[in-house]
């Protein structure tokens, strides 16, 4: 039987949710205006103003907010309250530019911690289970997020952070811990780590993960679920907006049911911004109606994916969106072939290789250049170059066959790409443009 951390919000009839967007939505709009100048600011340049703005229908006539935005409004440029009335911060790694710093109320730490409940309990979790929180701590929301929300449902939490693989997997079975959740690179690393140490699933207590901060394929949660035995579950968020628990998967395990009471999707057009119909595909905008501290009203994700409006099979009524299948920013466009990583690895695991890999990215002679590099599996490994030619090849023609171009494919030996326990660093593009 399905179970729901809020039931009267989760499953609330699609009208009532609509009146309480558009009820919250005005609100915010007022609120950001009156205390947050930069936007303001963004709002009177497009000639806008809060009495325009009626409800959900009029969502389209506010302008965009976007990353340049956040870093020239670094840091404190965008907040919604007062330094005295913030209890934390949260911010992105920063690696292609200034950090994206996102601010909290407490009240906005606990709307926060909800939507991870939610997202757990949707899990399975209950006051009963052992909650083994191996996501990153610190600046990073995914420890944060997953922690409160798990302290939320009740269960006794294990903030073991990232690292340290062999000791988590000591806690598993000291503690029988039955929920785990990290990153998807790291949750394929615990299970081959485990399988080195002599370890199958009936060695570990665990029932289900919460896996997200990073794409993965259809094909890598089967891997998962197969070597940890367990159900795993999707989870989508974002620094910006809170963190893990904008959206997640419930027992259906077919897209991710989006918050709907704290946060307003919709999908552009990300070349010309035009609102496109339900069903399309295109890049996703967050509207958040309840965030104090930093408020931010139609953020562009970058993420291109679809929302569905279907019922769904849990009595849920929150929107789902689907897994994205990349992002309009760290896209790859090689030879004018637009490549997402996620298409590259869903090759790899069709032809049984374990999920590290790296794709380096480089112009010679002013043309692009694709390279795959993938670990072979132990079982794989051999000193038969005849064999691993033939692998190579069947490797090339599946990319051909899945990109619409050709790439380089170097068989490497197992453990000879660097594994992370964080975010795994998946694509090295080395061109100058």
């Amino acid at each position: 039987m399905e179970r729901y951390y809020q039931p009267e919000i989760e499953t609330m009839s699609r009208d009532e949710l609509r009146a309480l967007q558009d009820e919250r939505l005005v609100k915010q709009v007022k609120h950001v205006w009156d205390n947050v100048p930069y936007y303001r600011a963004k709002m009177e340049a497009k000639g806008v103003t809060p009495d325009d703005i009626k409800g959900v229908a009029d969502l389209h006539k506010l302008p965009f907010v976007t990353k340049a935005d956040l870093r020239e409004a670094y840091p404190y440029g965008l907040m919604g309250k007062p330094k005295r009335e913030c209890v934390r911060i949260h911010s992105t790694s920063g690696t292609t530019g200034k950090r994206v710093m996102a601010f909290y109320t407490q009240h906005d730490v606990d709307l926060w911690e909800d939507c991870c409940a939610r997202a757990l309990t949707a899990a399975g979790a209950t006051s009963e289970d052992v909650c083994q929180v191996a996501y990153g701590y610190g600046l990073f929301t995914g420890g944060a997020g997953l922690h409160g929300g798990s302290h939320k449902v009740g269960c006794l939490t294990i903030p073991i952070s990232s690292g340290n693989t062999e000791r988590q997997i000591g806690f598993m079975q000291d503690l029988s811990s039955t929920i785990l959740c990290c990153t998807p690179s790291y949750a394929a690393y615990l299970g081959e780590t485990m399988k080195e140490m002599g370890l199958g699933p009936n060695d570990i207590p665990l029932k289900a993960g919460i896996f997200g901060a990073e794409a993965w394929s259809e094909e890598m949660r089967q891997d998962i679920q197969n070597t940890l035995g367990i159900k795993a579950y999707d989870i989508y968020g974002l620094t910006e907006l809170s963190g893990p628990g904008v959206a997640f998967e419930c027992s259906a395990q077919n897209g991710m049911h989006i918050n709907e009471d704290h946060f307003i999707a919709e999908i552009i057009d990300p070349d010309t911004g035009e609102v496109l119909p339900e069903g399309s595909k295109g890049e996703l905008v967050f509207t958040s109606i309840t965030k104090e501290a930093f408020p931010l009203l139609r953020y562009r994700t970058r993420d291109i994916c679809q929302l569905n409006y279907e019922p769904c099979s849990c009595g849920r009524t929150h929107v789902k969106m689907r897994k994205p299948m990349g992002r309009s920013d760290d896209m790859l466009i090689i030879r004018g072939v637009n490549v997402f990583p996620s298409q590259i690895e869903t090759v790899l695991l069709n032809h049984g290789y374990a999920a590290n890999y790296q794709i380096i990215v480089d112009r010679v002679n002013h043309s692009d250049t694709l390279e795959v590099r993938v670990e072979m599996t132990p079982e794989m490994f051999t000193d038969n170059l005849g064999a691993i030619d033939k692998r190579q090849k069947q490797l090339v023609e599946g990319l051909r066959s899945m990109l619409g171009l050709s790439a380089k494919v170097s068989l490497v030996a197992p453990k000879s790409i660097v594994r992370s326990e964080g975010k795994a660093v998946r694509i090295i593009d080395k061109r100058k443009i």
